[in-house]
C-alpha cells in the first residue's frame, strides 16, 4: 500500500465513488486504477461503504483507499478498521481532524476560506478540498494561494471535470477531486476506465501547459 506522498506524487486526482456498492466495487476499483488512479473515496453515504473500502483496500495495494463525508471521530474509527487509509471530509472538524492523526490516517478537510485553511493546516491536514468548488472560483484559489504556506496542497473539488481543471490548475491547483464526471451510481466498469483515461490525460496536457 503506497502512503500518501507516493500515491499524491503518482496522481493527483481523487476518484469520489459516491453511490458505489459493494458488489461493483472490484470492478470500479480495478478500472480506475488500471487508467492511474490511486486516491480512491467512497462516501460514507454510500450503500455498505465500509464493506466497499474494505474490498479495495484488500484488492488495490498500489492504491490509498479511504472515505469521503467523514463527519466524526467514530466515523474515522470504523474507516480505519475498515482498511482506509484516507479521510475526506466536507468540512474542517477539529475532533475528526485529532482522531485521523492519532491513527496516521490522511486527513483531508473541506475548507472554504482563509481561516479555515490555516486551522486546518494546523490541525495535520495532508491537503485541503477546496469546496464546493462552484463557490470558489480560480480567482479566489490563486488569492489563498497568495497567502497560504507554498507547501500546502488545494485541491477543488465540486463540479469538476476534463474542461474545468484547466483554470484551477492555471491559479495554482495541486489536484482534484472528481465525482460525477468520473463516476455515477449504475455506471458499467468500462465506462469508468474510459472516463478515468480522458480524465488523466486532460489533466496531464493542462499541467504541462501550465507549467510551461
Amino acid at each position: 500500500m503506497p502512503d500518501w506522498e507516493n500515491a499524491f506524487a503518482t496522481c493527483p486526482l481523487v476518484a469520489i465513488l459516491r453511490g458505489l456498492r459493494p458488489d461493483e466495487a472490484l470492478a470500479h476499483g480495478r478500472a480506475l486504477t488500471g487508467a492511474g488512479f490511486t486516491l480512491l473515496e467512497v462516501p460514507l453515504n454510500s450503500p455498505e461503504p465500509l464493506d466497499s473500502i474494505a474490498r479495495l483496500a484488500a484488492d488495490l495495494p498500489d492504491a490509498l483507499v479511504g472515505a469521503g463525508t467523514v463527519l466524526s471521530p467514530a466515523d474515522v474509527r470504523a474507516v480505519g478498521r475498515a482498511g482506509g487509509r484516507l479521510i475526506v471530509a466536507p468540512n474542517f472538524d477539529p475532533e475528526v481532524a485529532a482522531e485521523a492523526a492519532r491513527l496516521a490516517l490522511t486527513y483531508l478537510p473541506g475548507i472554504g476560506t482563509v481561516s479555515e485553511a490555516f486551522a486546518a493546516l494546523k490541525a495535520g491536514a495532508a491537503a485541503l478540498k477546496l469546496f464546493p468548488a462552484e463557490m470558489i472560483p480560480p480567482a479566489a484559489l490563486r488569492a489563498m494561494r497568495s497567502v497560504l504556506p507554498a507547501q500546502a496542497r488545494l485541491l477543488p473539488v465540486g463540479g469538476i471535470d476534463a474542461q474545468t481543471m484547466r483554470a484551477y490548475l492555471a491559479a495554482g491547483a495541486d489536484g482534484f477531486g472528481l465525482g460525477s464526471s468520473l463516476y455515477r451510481p449504475g455506471q458499467d466498469a468500462r465506462e469508468t476506465a474510459g472516463k478515468a483515461a480522458g480524465i488523466i490525460e486532460a489533466y496531464d496536457d493542462f499541467k504541462s501547459t501550465c507549467a510551461g
